[in-house]
């Protein structure tokens, strides 16, 4: 049997620590948020995105710089904090059974891990109800665009949303255009998630009443939407019909004042349950017919388990 000394509880502490820090750096290294989020360190409580808007191209500079006015967002995130613990009991360290206490360690840097991935994955599962910067539903049938880039004159509408004629039953699948350094949706982190214990029964009556002692991961972040151009939601059946509808829909897209947006279309995400539809649609050289597939490795599949 171990005496319990602060010693023996810094080596335990520095052991679920490295335990924590390798599962929950295996894990990040396959997240998928950073493919299709801004990533956007916070240093407050809340972080004001007022730029979210279309900007003029560039013109010849001829004379005089050419002002122009543009219209105003005021699209903000607020952070929210996250936990995770597990208790290790006294009587675990005295008879010296931890290997349980590393397990759930593990799981809780995974599940840190994983949580950027959660959250960006319900942001697009709920954006045909959740505003943008805009002021329309992030996904919609009828985002607004003006023929100056100003934004003054008689706006017109685009879509980035079917919703299959209101059969949203069906899997949704998600059009992303990804590639620069603006993307569709925002991560935003106030701090990292951080490691923390508490051992000390004159501190913590958790460890005086329970025989226990505390390890927890807290972290701050939050998640929103950007830039709904560069993103469209199907209820569609997935083939390659409505994959070259999708397309050509993001790559015909234009901002205040006319000018095409440039967007390419880079990432397909789907359920699993889409899985098999999205490999055949995008990874099959040849089709049935044995006709070349128009669409193979147009964009890369990303099979996301939180969208199911």
């Amino acid at each position: 049997m171990a005496l319990i000394t602060n010693a023996l509880l810094q080596a335990l502490r520095t052991e679920l620590r490295r335990e924590y820090s390798t599962a929950y750096d295996a894990m990040r290294a396959a997240a998928f948020y950073r493919d299709v989020a801004m990533v956007v360190p916070s240093s407050t409580a809340i972080n004001t995105y007022d730029w979210l808007g279309d900007f003029p191209a560039l013109r010849e500079w001829v004379g005089d710089r050419t002002l122009k006015s543009m219209k105003e967002h005021a699209y903000q995130i607020a952070n929210k904090t996250f936990e995770s613990t597990v208790d290790v009991k006294r009587t675990h360290i005295e008879d010296d059974i931890i290997g349980t206490s590393a397990i759930r360690t593990r799981r809780m840097a995974q599940a840190a891990a994983e949580h950027p991935d959660i959250m960006i994955s319900d942001l697009l599962k709920g954006g045909q109800a959740a505003l943008g910067y805009d002021g329309q539903n992030f996904f919609d049938t009828d985002h607004p665009v003006t023929p100056n880039a100003d934004g003054t004159g008689t706006a017109t509408t685009w879509s980035n949303y079917d919703n299959n004629g209101g059969t949203t039953s069906t899997p949704a699948w998600y059009l992303m255009a990804t590639s620069s350094e603006i993307k569709p949706l925002i991560f935003q982190e106030r701090t990292a998630p951080e490691f923390e214990a508490q051992e000390n029964p004159a501190t913590s009556d958790h460890v005086f009443i329970k025989d226990a002692y505390l390890y927890g991961v807290r972290y701050r972040c939050a998640a929103g939407y950007g830039f709904p151009q560069m993103a469209f939601k199907s209820h569609a059946t997935l083939d390659g019909d409505s994959l070259d509808a999708a397309i050509a829909g993001m790559m015909g897209l234009k901002g205040d004042g006319g000018r095409p947006l440039g967007l390419m279309p880079t990432v397909l995400a789907v359920p699993p349950a889409l899985r098999a539809a999205a490999n055949k649609t995008v990874k099959v050289m040849l089709g049935a017919d044995g006709s070349s597939n128009a669409n193979y490795e147009a964009v890369e599949v990303k099979v996301i388990p939180w969208l199911a």
